[in-house]
């Protein structure tokens, strides 16, 4: 007998595919959802990313450009997000940029106070304490600190003494003009510095300060109001400036009022446009050096560390150093220190 073999059925493997398939799918997704976490892990930018607000004074003084580029600089490399505003002076508008720091959620505050008396800053960063939020005081202070969990300070008392102890090893006797910024704390400390200084001199009585004058640091504020302190009287031989700008405004008063007699023009910072005049304009004397650089590399550390709930020094002081007319070669006379 002959037997017929019956065709094999090709196997139906769709009942194994499909679990496969199932399954593939499955880690695909699972694949997914963990590279998606890693990123979010590895990426500071997803996380949590650090944002942090700065506000000076004024961005009218290159001062504060270069010492917020710092800021700057540092907050990209770390993949943070940074909002600076200019509140040019005007408290209302510094307030108004705290009050936007808080609705934006940042982590901390970098400030130079516009008017350091001022309650209603004081208000406002109370107003951010209470959220959380860290505060960074640089260059200046408040009359209050309870707020600042840390201030960043150049040694300002020092850089007024430094100018003084020039002024008294070089002349004998002085009338001087004080350029001041009344609203300022770290200008009233450099003038502060200068004045006890030279009240503690043996020969104290040949160095009088015979006036006074609120130019808000600023050169174009300055420059008339010493144009028109040189039509009047008392005469003056010797100016103490707050800052170099204030300086450069008063050395381009006494140039435009063609003055024949010299008067030494001191002041604190260290510019760039300061140190191009000393050893050129004879009336330029000396400028008490201080570094944007290094206080905003010092200001942005700190707030990282206070972020990160490290401790940190309450107040932070930064040396300064006398730039003369006879040592200005010694120094680079282009950018900041």
């Amino acid at each position: 007998m002959k037997f017929t073999h019956a065709k094999k059925q090709p196997k139906n493997n769709s009942h194994r595919r499909v679990p496969l398939l199932v399954g593939g799918e499955l880690f695909a997704a699972v694949f997914f959802i963990l590279l998606v976490w890693l990123l979010f892990i590895v990426n500071p930018s997803q996380k949590s990313q650090v944002k942090i607000g700065s506000t000076y004074m004024t961005m009218n003084n290159n001062f504060f450009p270069v010492l917020n580029e710092q800021i700057a600089n540092y907050v990209e490399d770390h993949h943070g997000k940074l909002y600076n505003r200019d509140p040019a002076l005007i408290v209302d508008k510094q307030v108004e940029e705290i009050d936007s720091f808080i609705a934006k959620g940042v982590n901390a505050i970098i400030i130079n106070p516009v008017d350091g008396n001022s309650d209603k800053i004081l208000a406002a960063l109370h107003r951010a304490k209470n959220k959380g939020i860290k505060i960074v005081m640089v260059d200046s202070q408040m009359k209050s600190d309870r707020d600042a969990d840390c201030v960043i300070l150049s040694d300002n008392y020092k850089a007024g003494q430094l100018c003084a102890r020039h002024l008294l090893t070089h002349k004998k006797h002085a009338k001087i003009l004080l350029l001041e910024h009344y609203s300022a704390y770290s200008a009233n400390n450099r003038i502060q510095g200068f004045t006890d200084t030279i009240k503690q001199a043996p020969n104290r009585k040949k160095f009088q300060i015979v006036k006074k004058i609120n130019t808000y640091g600023q050169s174009e504020i300055t420059l008339p109001l010493v144009e028109k302190a040189l039509k009047q009287k008392p005469k003056f031989d010797t100016i103490m400036a707050l800052n170099d700008q204030a300086a450069v405004g008063a050395l381009a008063a006494i140039d435009e009022a063609k003055i024949k007699r010299k008067i030494n023009v001191y002041s604190v910072d260290g510019s760039e446009n300061m140190k191009k005049l000393l050893g050129v304009n004879p009336n330029a004397i000396a400028t008490s050096a201080q570094s944007p650089i290094n206080l905003g590399k010092a200001s942005v550390k700190t707030a990282y560390k206070l972020i990160a709930g490290k401790q940190v020094k309450h107040k932070i002081i930064l040396p300064v150093y006398l730039i003369t007319n006879n040592n200005i070669n010694n120094y680079n006379a282009l950018g900041w220190q």
